[in-house]
């Protein structure tokens, strides 16, 4: 059944990215053309104050998975918190650090169901005793054209997917976030469909690359970065990485994921990082290091799988990845 037949009118693109967004990144490099930026850099202290608030401690030992530990420099935990994308709390990038303080994050359960034999709702406080903490330093790279290099805190999802056996009807993963407009301002906005859905094959889920994260930076995940729960799937597009899952629903058919459905000829299933498949409105050659590359400095080429192709390449062996996108 199509969205339009639950009452949800597919956004237009200038309702994906909102014409004040980017007429007001307009005003900003005008402002920074002409010197004036005393009130941008004031806004740009309050954020980063807040980026700065010390969270819980989230100890870890030193992930040994191959590629969980790039040499790339990490970047500022200032900038990881406070430039982000996370719809359900507006669609700037400072909006979720500004608005994410609503979020409750406890109590908080995980349920994990469909096609499982054991199927199963997870108590916050059972996932973080399922497994050994492992620090995995990992790139992020966006659809938008950015990139950051994150000190992230948990383990690899397959840990829970044995736990729960998925039968053989089991070929997707679906992931389900929280989408309550209580604590979430923007969601009920006609900019996706809410709740947010993800989707991996099982064995993208399974693969030990693929994190179940619950902190970053030694801490706990802040709200504006998806806690209490959240995946982190290195070798595609960051929307793939669902933020505040309530859900892990294991399917026999492909999900239809929040962004599929809102744009499916810019948003493809896989979303793998690939510098030869460009966005329609964008190249994807290159990318931009937050807190690194400057707005005006060359920018750095994209590396293929986000450069973890050595680990993952296999995974679409035959697979026409101009097709599947």
């Amino acid at each position: 059944m199509s969205s339009s037949e639950h009452g949800f009118q597919h956004p237009v693109p200038s309702e994906i990215t909102p014409r004040s967004v980017y007429e007001g990144r307009r005003h900003w490099l005008r402002q920074m053309a002409a010197g004036a930026l005393g009130p941008a850099l004031a806004s740009w202290a309050a954020r980063d104050a807040l980026a700065q608030d010390k969270l819980a401690a989230l100890p870890a030992t030193r992930s040994t998975v191959p590629g969980a530990q790039v040499m790339d420099k990490p970047t500022a935990r200032a900038d990881a918190t406070s430039y982000n994308n996370f719809y359900e709390f507006g669609t700037d990038k400072a909006d979720p650090a500004r608005n994410a303080h609503t979020l409750k994050t406890r109590p908080w359960t995980l349920a994990v169901e469909g096609a499982v034999k054991k199927p199963k709702v997870f108590d916050l406080d059972e996932l973080l005793r399922l497994s050994p903490m492992e620090e995995r330093i990992y790139r992020l790279r966006c659809v938008e054209g950015w990139s950051m290099v994150i000190p992230w805190v948990g383990w690899s999802l397959a840990e829970l997917i044995k736990r729960v056996e998925p039968t053989g009807n089991a070929k997707y993963v679906e992931f389900v976030t929280l989408a309550d407009p209580k604590t979430m301002p923007y969601v009920g906005s006609r900019v996706l469909e809410w709740p947010y859905v993800e989707g991996l094959r099982l064995d993208e889920a399974i693969h030990p690359l693929t994190l179940l994260a619950f902190g970053m930076y030694g801490e706990v995940l802040p709200n504006q970065n998806g806690a209490p729960v959240r995946l982190v799937v290195p070798w595609k597009y960051g929307f793939k990485s669902a933020k505040s899952i309530v859900k892990i629903r294991f399917v026999e058919q492909q999900p239809r994921t929040a962004w599929v459905k809102a744009a499916p000829q810019e948003y493809g299933f896989y979303s793998n990082v690939n510098p030869k498949v460009d966005h329609p409105r964008w190249s994807q050659a290159t990318e931009r290091r937050i807190g690194e590359d400057s707005l005006f400095a060359k920018k750095r080429p994209t590396l293929m799988f986000n450069g973890y192709e050595p680990q993952v390449g296999q995974l679409y062996a035959g697979l026409d990845l101009s097709k599947h996108f």
